[in-house]
């Protein structure tokens, strides 16, 4: 009865990062995306139903927090907000395909980091240090000649990070291609691939909820959308791919180390930036109970970002860090469930929005639906899985996502009426 059903665990992984991806769209910025990434990693060890990789799941979940955390720091504000929206086929284009670039370059250094972890074995071990070293590197290489150097700027005058992220992700590929890291490679492109169109048909899929007038948050589902098809390239990418029968398990102070970024950091650093009590005062000055909707929101993100810490760290103490599919699935719930009940607080649960933030329950029932998923342990892996670099069909899939990118911005400039010289990253007369 489960033979050939691996989309379904491709699916719910997919699910997991675009639930995470669209809750953070109320925080942004790299601890946000952080977060969503933690998400998708714990959702695919249990997908993936290997005892081995239960115990690497906190550095699985951490190597693709960071990876898609990094990608939170590319601005792409100016080009979905507008040069996407413009009313001219070249700066719909370009606006499309810059997204498709930056969804990718989540996808690069996420589905990457996530890769070499997986195929970072006792006899192939993945040289940590030296990596960071090459992808600081290039990142840093990268900007000064685009930016500096050749002046290419993506959305001037908005930060240009994603050279960076580009350089980083080039030095990564250079490092698995000459230490045959095949596998990742092939995550990689999977990931790149779909997180890349992911952004670009969200945007699209915006413009067109706008135009028929759907009383949605249609631009979290640009948000969502990233998530489902980087989450999806991921999955594909993994489980249609070869990797060592056995993983040497981390040692415990791995594990400690990679439990108090995903755990304790990311979270941390959330409530600083969206809860703080200053914040709240200032966000809701024109209430006349300002100071107790204030004292509210703070006090219980506080509370439920301690009850977080105290419940993931109880359960990783009575494992004594060996984990088996019970703990990671107590784990993703608890760690998800608090993703969405912060994002209720950000978005004005005291100011009785609850029943309005339609998309804030659509979250709950995401979580819900892959908690039930991984409980029915459908196979992950496909049989004919391979390390095979497959050129010829990799550049059919590019030539065949650029052609859907063309097709979105001809159709986007129907979508709306005439926008002015603000919306256009070239003029065009």
């Amino acid at each position: 009865m489960k033979k050939n059903k691996q989309w379904i665990g491709i699916l719910t992984v997919g699910l997991a990062l675009a639930t995470g991806h669209a809750i953070r769209g109320q925080f942004g910025h790299e601890q946000g995306a952080a977060w969503a990434g933690a998400m998708g990693g714990l959702a695919l060890v249990l997908v993936a139903n290997r005892k081995d990789w239960y115990q690497k799941a906190l550095l699985i979940a951490l190597a693709l927090a960071v990876g898609w955390g990094a990608g939170g720091m590319i601005s792409y504000g100016q080009i979905a907000g507008s040069y996407s929206q413009s009313d001219n086929f070249p700066n719909v284009f370009y606006g499309l395909s810059m997204l498709f670039i930056i969804g990718g370059l989540y996808g690069l250094l996420g589905g990457g980091l996530l890769g070499l972890t997986l195929d970072s074995t006792k006899d192939k071990p993945v040289k940590w240090g030296q990596f960071i070293a090459e992808m600081t590197v290039g990142g840093l290489i990268t900007h000064l000649f685009l930016i500096e150097q050749i002046g290419f700027r993506m959305t001037p005058p908005r930060g240009d990070a994603w050279a960076i992220c580009l350089g980083a992700g080039l030095a990564m590929i250079w490092y698995m291609a000459r230490n045959n890291h095949l596998s990742p490679l092939r995550v990689v492109f999977y990931s790149s691939l779909g997180a890349g169109f992911g952004f670009a048909f969200g945007t699209f899929f915006h413009l067109v909820m706008n135009w028929i007038e759907i009383p949605f948050n249609t631009w979290n589902m640009a948000e969502y959308s990233i998530g489902f098809f980087g989450g999806i390239g991921i999955a594909y990418g993994v489980f249609s791919s070869k990797w060592p029968a056995v993983s040497v398990s981390p040692k415990k102070w791995e594990n400690i180390s990679a439990m108090l970024f995903v755990i304790v950091l990311i979270p941390l650093i959330i409530f600083r930036e969206s809860f703080s009590y200053g914040m709240f005062l200032e966000k809701y000055q024109s209430l006349s109970n300002t100071e107790n909707i204030a004292f509210l929101n703070t006090v219980s993100a506080l509370i439920i970002t301690t009850v977080l810490v105290i419940a993931s760290c109880t359960i990783l103490a009575k494992s004594k860090f060996y984990f088996n599919r019970k703990h990671i699935l107590q784990l993703f719930i608890i760690y998800s469930t608090t993703y969405a009940l912060l994002s209720y607080i950000a978005t004005g649960f005291y100011l009785g929005n609850f029943i309005e933030n339609s998309n804030h329950h659509l979250y709950l029932v995401n979580i819900v639906v892959i908690a039930l998923l991984v409980r029915k342990g459908y196979p992950a892996f496909y049989e004919n899985s391979t390390e095979k670099i497959e050129t010829n069909r990799w550049i059919t899939f590019i030539f065949i996502l650029v052609l859907l990118i063309a097709i979105m911005a001809w159709l986007s400039i129907g979508l709306h009426g005439e926008t002015g010289p603000s919306y256009d990253r070239f003029p065009m007369g």
